[in-house]
């Protein structure tokens, strides 16, 4: 039972004095030595860490408000609180800090802050040295009361006596009597002293006078008060909007008067806050910070009491998903849970996790679909701020349902491509719909917030599914703006006719190639997706423009983070239509690059027969010839090409450089071809790359013209296993005149680096 009533949750009031929750536990009142006094501590439920640790100092003054809070101050800028569960709970720590500090417990603060010197001049003036003496509260004495309450607001110890007198006298409730009075007789005077005096008691920044003035009985009446500023010429009518334009809609009815009050309460103290009172000015800023603590805890105890209805809940759900509900209704249910989002924030992250999983469970995120799909904007803009929430609470829980959702519906209807298709359609001249959902996309399939457990790559299980799901969507209106009558890649980077689209294709490919991902790298060189870059290049001519300095950087880029994968494929099959170009040094760059790189493979290459030499490698040729035979069947099942046998070896280990000599002439034929099939010169002196093939063509155009050779070690021990017997088969192939791997692996990365790091693999010759 103690543990309840200790339960607390701390905040702390930040630079924009609002409140942070710094979490829930167990409060109590201990000496600590260290501090060298009686202090308060709370402990974390959840681990039992310390989240407060404060000594009750003599001097500081602490207040208590609405029976739960306690609210302190420790330096000048900042602020604590103590929410109790329990009414006890507060009373009990109420006591401890009153009985330290010396008061009665009854007092709802003890003390101000003063310096010497306030308290100096506060003493020297006799006529306030004891309980201030209020006025009658009469017609003739609006002035001199409206005089009062602005003189004490410079005086921390003078509004506390202030506002002891006010709350002890019941003077509030006679205030809104003269107020209602003086607008009978059309008092414009006293209307205009009145809202003075009502403002300043704002600014005396007490929970107990707010209380009473935003209880249902006087809160219309402090607002008719605060519509008479006397710098506008014509009062404001705040009250007819907050009762004939503001309505009350119970999308379901509220059966908890409690909770219907607070409600009522809370927006009509925002209003006051936010549309009603001036901006405060720097002097001014600290006295509305009770206001502030007012409205959170309130919103505070809202969302706690409708997420504990669960009944109110399931009905909100119910209504908001059945195919009868009227386009009326279901705006207003979208509106109501737009504002349950806004006030969940008030939550601390333990408590908002169980609010997003509840509206999960009972299904937010289908109905979203539904509602977003609507005609009306409002509604729209509602759901998506809705799911803006639960974007930012949790990406992960929003895909595991749209990968579900994609197993029982067609894509067209996917929550996702919904998203897409919004943002495409965005009728805002300002996009700001479009941007915000871009936003939320954005975060969805950042691979860098996705997890990674044991049993689960969310990762690659996403990005799969956005891929084939949802990315057509997405891209339909590059692939519309750019097809028009042409099909090849030529439309994308370079023609003429769409030069406007050619620096952002540009960037685009920029910002691939700068992930320096040879899974990309690999797709760019078997696409041949550098022609139409290079054919735009040329075709730009000696010009000095956007266009050129773009590509030149995309090249540049590649020599210096010596991309080798792309450096290769640029040197193999465009220098001789790029070697003329001179200015820069960068193409005769990338060659020097791709030359030394190939020394160094030719190094490692003859270090090759040297390695086959050791004992330790040798094993069964039968069994060698049998895996050969086996990866070279397997390669054809699924390449569909024509490769050349293994050749048939003898045992003597000088075979292996016959091998590689018979696979030099072939590289060399292979090269004749090429120089055959050069680009052929335009009329402006440049080279010209036209398109006869695509993505998929390519692919097997470089599998159909490779060929092969395969090197066989020497016989060894029968000992190791098939799988070692592959990794010492090298396989070479040449295409273009080009060394790459026969086979391309997906894992050959990883392969790579094990290659590199182990003695025990023959390096592939065309690594």
């Amino acid at each position: 039972m103690s543990d309840t009533r200790r339960r607390v949750k701390v905040y702390t009031l930040n630079e924009e004095r609002q409140w942070d929750d710094r979490g829930t536990g167990h409060v109590s009142s201990t000496y600590v030595e260290r501090l060298k006094g009686m202090s308060l501590l709370v402990r974390a439920e959840s681990d039992g860490s310390l989240l407060l640790e404060s000594k009750i100092n003599p001097n500081t003054a602490y207040q208590k408000q609405q029976d739960t809070l306690i609210v302190w101050s420790e330096a000048e800028n900042y602020d604590l609180a103590l929410s109790f569960q329990e009414k006890a709970g507060c009373d009990e720590i109420w006591e401890k800090i009153c009985q330290v500090q010396g008061k009665d417990p009854s007092v709802e603060v003890t003390q101000d802050l003063i310096d010497e010197s306030e308290e100096e001049r506060f003493e020297d003036m006799p006529e306030t040295s004891h309980l201030i003496d209020l006025p009658t509260c009469e017609l003739n004495k609006l002035e001199e009361i409206a005089d009062l309450v602005t003189s004490v607001l410079s005086s921390p110890i003078r509004r506390e006596k202030l506002a002891l007198a006010l709350e002890n006298e019941g003077y509030i409730k006679k205030l809104l009597q003269l107020f209602q009075l003086c607008e009978n007789l059309e008092n414009t005077e006293g209307l205009h002293h009145l809202y003075e005096i009502i403002r300043g008691i704002l600014f005396l920044n007490k929970a107990t006078l707010f209380e009473v003035m935003f209880s249902d009985e006087c809160i219309m009446d402090v607002v008719g008060c605060l519509e008479y500023d006397p710098a506008l010429a014509q009062p404001k009518r705040h009250r007819e909007f907050l009762t004939k334009t503001a309505k009350f809609k119970e999308v379901i009815p509220i059966t908890d008067s409690e909770l219907r009050q607070k409600i009522h309460q809370t927006y009509r103290v925002q209003y006051i806050q936010d549309i009603i009172l001036p901006t405060p000015s720097v002097f001014e800023e600290n006295f509305l910070s009770t206001l502030t603590s007012f409205i959170f805890f309130n919103k505070v105890e809202i969302v706690s009491m409708l997420q504990e209805d669960e009944k109110f809940l399931s009905e909100v759900f119910a209504q908001l998903t059945d195919d009868a509900t009227d386009d009326d209704k279901r705006r207003e249910l979208v509106n109501f849970f737009k504002e349950f989002c806004a006030f969940s924030q008030t939550l601390q992250p333990q408590n908002r996790d169980t609010f997003f999983k509840t509206l999960a469970k009972l299904g937010i995120l289908p109905a979203l679909e539904i509602v977003m799909g609507m005609d009306d904007l409002q509604v729209r803009a509602a759901a998506t701020d809705i799911f803006s929430y639960l974007v930012e609470f949790s990406p992960s829980m929003v895909r595991e349902f749209v990968m579900q959702e994609a197993q029982q519906s067609d894509d067209d209807i996917l929550l996702i491509n919904v998203v897409i298709e919004q943002m495409i359609c965005d009728t805002d001249p300002e996009l700001g719909g479009a941007v915000q959902l871009m936003g939320l996309l954005r975060t969805l399939i950042d691979p860098e917030n996705m997890l990674a457990t044991a049993n689960k790559t969310e990762k690659s299980e996403f990005l799969n599914f956005f891929y084939n799901h949802c990315m057509h969507v997405l891209t339909a209106p590059l692939l519309a703006n750019t097809s028009e009558d042409k099909s090849d890649k030529d439309t994308v980077v370079g023609s003429n006719k769409n030069n406007t689209i050619c620096p952002g294709a540009l960037r685009f490919m920029r910002r691939i190639i700068g992930l320096k991902d040879e899974f990309y790298n690999r797709y760019i060189t078997k696409g041949n997706l550098f022609e139409p870059v290079i054919n735009a290049l040329l075709d730009n001519g000696t010009r000095y423009n956007l266009l050129n300095s773009a590509v030149i950087e995309l090249f540049e880029f590649i020599r210096v983070e010596d991309i080798k994968s792309l450096t290769a494929h640029i040197v193999e099959n465009f220098y001789k239509a790029l070697e003329s170009i001179e200015y820069v040094q960068t193409f005769k760059g990338l060659k020097t690059k791709y030359e030394q790189e190939k020394d160094r493979q030719s190094q490692k290459l003859n270090s090759v027969p040297s390695i086959l030499r050791s004992n330790r490698f040798r094993r069964d040729a039968r069994a060698l010839e049998e895996d050969e035979e086996m990866w070279f069947n397997e390669d054809e099942e699924e390449e569909s090409e024509t490769v050349i046998p293994p050749v048939e070896k003898s045992k003597s280990e000088d075979d292996f450089p016959d091998s590689y000599e018979k696979f030099m002439e072939t590289k060399k034929a292979k090269e004749s071809e090429d120089k055959e099939n050069l680009p052929k010169r335009t009329s402006a002196g440049g080279f010209k790359f036209t398109f006869s093939h695509s993505a998929s063509a390519t692919n097997g155009a470089n599998s159909t013209n490779s060929k092969s050779v395969a090197a066989q070690t020497s016989p060894a021990s029968s000992n190791g296993s098939s799988s070692k017997n592959a990794n010492l088969t090298a396989a070479v192939t040449a295409t273009k005149g080009s060394l790459v791997g026969l086979v391309d692996y997906p894992d050959d990365e990883e392969e790579d680096e094990e290659e590199e790091t182990s003695p025990r693999k023959r390096p592939r010759l065309g690594s």
